[in-house]
């Protein structure tokens, strides 16, 4: 495929805070002797919307990608129908990544890539003569502003409808006013179509509520999502309105302090926050951002009359990748089933072409939050496109030593804070799950060669005593400062790095590799030794730290040998009681707890912790009015995030264990199923359901009376085994039996 590569811009001028430049208009004039077929490809640094004799031909929001242009460089391809005599290719631009001072954070504002948006085009059809032929970007393109007069992916857009250019997408617009546009550099990074699915609407939500908050009104639209909100309005010429956007209220107002750098730069400019900004042209008129999206369930509409605050004045669009379910949990218990509902709005809100770790501040690819995540995305959406995606993305922005940046894409920020191994094992945790759930190979193949990278870097960071120490550790703990966990920094690298170690290993096994599977397995066995001899008490059997997510960490990644494991175990339950059976973890510790209570059997305890209403707990979150997974679990409900997904393990944990979906459970066979459910006492019911590549799965029971009913959906030629937990059998007096389509009665053992 010959991608064009001549670029084309507006201006040498980008936009900041203090110097708007508007988004550009651009325009080309084609002539064809007759009707025809044509091929467009088309990229941009920025973002692009595209059209062709006024009908915008678009794949979808934010088109083609979010990277960085010097890694990978991401084209659209679409054919389209010319029609005989004059037509007219349309683009406009907006800033996207490619000029960000919104992130100056995350120094995108002093990126080396950064510029005034440009894009790349072509056009081949085929002419009457049987002639190829080819239009190229290039100088003979016209250029104008647009009435889009500022945009940021973070902070918003401004529009002045005053500016508006009626027709300016259609062949007979006059553009002799326009300008000839500039010749662009040309990105270093790779050329490849983008494969990654697109984000489009997936609905929209009307108000529940209109709140008079003095001048302004605030519409509360019920739950925490992602998106923009459409304004319609019969306004007055030169009418301002300003829709201001937050997840929750404090005091009766928006509250900002989650925001954090949206707050720090209100102090500099109160002009430019977290906000869109329509400047009406007069009469009826519709407006959606197209440059920007927000997390909220708030808007604070200002420059309104009372009489058009009205239901219809607002209309939240929701907008994510178009992945589609392909799993869930269900329950008539409320909080199982609300936790369910906030994981997966939380990770819907959360995927915009990969997993971003919150819609209404960062937008950024936190590596640590797609590890934690990456379970429950596969379980629940079809997200294996856009994760193999994201992964090319991350093995280019590697550095030669084996670093991992802690976000991708990534200005060159996030190599010496934010990584570390919690974060960096994204690296294997997704093509490992991916392998697990989809069976795709390619991606490990595409990634060994950076995985190798990365345990070698891992090597070289390791001190002479085979320990590790250079991450984040257990981010978020429990009712501390999201630095200051209870965990030791040394155990929880030391350990996670084994659990890397031998994940490569693994991944490294599927493709046959295997040199890399021998150096990932010797690594391992040097991990699990040093933390062995250094980190554990064998007179008790407790690890280091002595707290919760010490102990699982330990247990769940295989540092105990089999005759150690229950006593290391009795040791965790004494942790939780000495915390009166509340969660006392951070994230990393959380992504394996209930997990370990649920293998050994203490599925009422994980549930007991899981949904209870008081502090700390996800039920707690509950009480307080979430509607989506919160960045922490403190007491103080300000300056942090409301729709956060790097908790949502809960998900996966009910698919899993109440249900007792246990897909592909020896790693190496996509055509077995295990069925283990967990009849905890709190819990009337459980159905979870997953469509794998050879057929829909589905698991589910209910309490009659005495016994329970369990019903089964299994692809015919699937092999494995229903395996009931301890207590319970069959009304046969069995506990297993061949995982098969049908009804069955259990029983518990008197």
């Amino acid at each position: 495929m010959i991608f064009p590569k001549r670029f084309i811009k507006a201006t040498e001028e980008f936009s900041t805070f203090e110097n708007w430049v508007p988004a550009p208009y651009f325009r080309k004039k084609i002539t064809v002797s007759k009707q025809t077929p044509a091929e467009i490809l088309i990229t941009a640094c920025g973002f692009y919307e595209l059209y062709i004799n006024g009908e915008r031909i678009t794949k979808g929001c934010f088109a083609p990608y979010i990277s960085n242009p010097d890694d990978m460089l991401y084209y659209d391809k679409y054919t389209v129908s010319l029609r005989k005599g004059e037509n007219v290719i349309a683009v406009q631009l907006g800033n996207g990544f490619q000029n960000n001072p919104g992130g100056y954070i995350w120094d995108f504002d002093t990126a080396d890539f950064r510029s005034a948006p440009s894009f790349a085009l072509s056009c081949r059809f085929t002419d009457e003569n049987g002639k190829e032929t080819v239009y190229e970007s290039g100088k003979d393109f016209k250029t104008a502003p647009s009435p889009i007069i500022f945009d940021d992916y973070r902070f918003g857009e401004y529009y002045d409808a005053n500016k508006t250019l009626d027709g300016w997408n259609l062949p007979e617009f006059d553009d002799s006013e326009w300008q000839e546009p500039l010749i662009a550099a040309t990105p270093a990074g790779e050329a490849r179509i983008c494969e990654a699915e697109p984000i489009v609407s997936h609905g929209e939500i009307k108000p529940v509520d209109i709140i008079r908050a003095g001048d302004s009104y605030i519409y509360d639209f019920g739950i925490c999502a992602a998106g923009v909100c459409r304004l319609t309005i019969d306004g007055d010429k030169g009418q301002k309105i300003t829709l201001r956007y937050a997840d929750q209220l404090i005091d009766g107002d928006l509250d900002i302090a989650s925001d954090w750098f949206v707050r720090d730069f209100w102090e500099r400019d109160k002009h430019i926050v977290h906000k869109d900004v329509y400047i009406c042209g007069g009469g009826t008129e519709s407006y959606t951002p197209a440059f920007t999206y927000h997390g909220f369930r708030y808007v604070k509409v200002s420059g309104i009359t009372a009489e058009q605050a009205t239901d219809e004045l607002l209309t939240c669009v929701v907008l994510y990748s178009d992945i589609k379910p392909c799993g869930g949990f269900s329950t008539s218990h409320k909080t199982a089933r609300a936790l369910q509902d906030m994981t997966v709005r939380s990770d819907i809100s959360n995927f915009h072409y990969f997993p971003t770790d919150c819609p209404h501040r960062e937008k950024n690819g936190w590596t640590i939050d797609a590890a934690l995540s990456a379970e429950q995305f596969l379980l629940n959406l079809t997200v294996e496109a856009s994760f193999k995606e994201w992964m090319r993305n991350m093995v280019k922005s590697q550095k030669s030593d084996g670093r991992l940046t802690g976000i991708v894409p990534t200005s060159g920020w996030g190599y010496d804070w934010g990584n570390g191994p919690e974060s960096d094992r994204a690296i294997v945790y997704i093509p490992y799950f991916t392998y697990i759930y989809r069976g795709d190979t390619q991606m490990i193949l595409d990634t060994a060669d950076s995985i190798e990278r990365y345990l070698k870097y891992l090597n070289s960071q390791t001190a002479d005593n085979g320990l590790i120490s250079i991450g984040l550790g257990d981010w978020c703990h429990v009712g501390r400062e999201a630095d200051d966990p209870k965990a030791p920094l040394v155990v929880v690298d030391s350990l996670v790095c084994l659990n890397i170690a031998n994940m490569a290993a693994a991944l490294f096994d599927a493709v046959d590799l295997k040199d890399k599977k021998a150096y990932a397995a010797r690594l391992a066995e040097g991990y699990k030794a040093a933390v062995r001899k250094q980190l554990i008490d064998f007179k008790t059997f407790t690890v280091c730290g002595d707290c919760q997510t010490s102990q699982a960490l330990a247990i769940a990644y295989g540092v105990f040998e089999e005759d150690e494991k229950a006593e290391a175990f009795a040791r965790l339950l004494e942790m939780i009681e000495r915390e009166n059976n509340h969660l006392d973890v951070g994230v990393i510790g959380n992504r394996v707890l209930f997990e370990v209570l649920f293998e050994f059997g203490y599925g009422d305890l994980a549930f007991h912790m899981i949904t209870r209403p008081d502090f700390p707990s996800y039920g707690n979150w509950i009480e307080r009015g979430a509607t989506s997974l919160w960045e922490k679990m403190v007491r103080e409900e300000r300056d942090y995030s409301k729709n956060h997904h790097f908790w949502g393990c809960v998900s996966a944990w009910f698919i899993k264990y109440l249900a007792g979906i246990r897909y592909n459970p020896a790693g190496n066979n996509l055509k077995e199923v295990n069925i283990a459910p967990n009849f905890v006492k709190a819990l009337p019911n459980a159905s979870a359901y997953f469509v794998s590549n050879y057929g829909k799965i589905e698991s589910s029971w209910k309490r009659e009376g005495e016994v329970i009913k369990l019903s089964l959906t299994v692809p015919n030629e699937f092999t494995g085994s229903i395996i009931l937990p301890s207590g319970y059998t069959f009304d046969d007096k069995t506990r297993k039996k061949a995982a098969a389509s049908g009804e069955y009665t259990v029983i518990k053992e008197i």
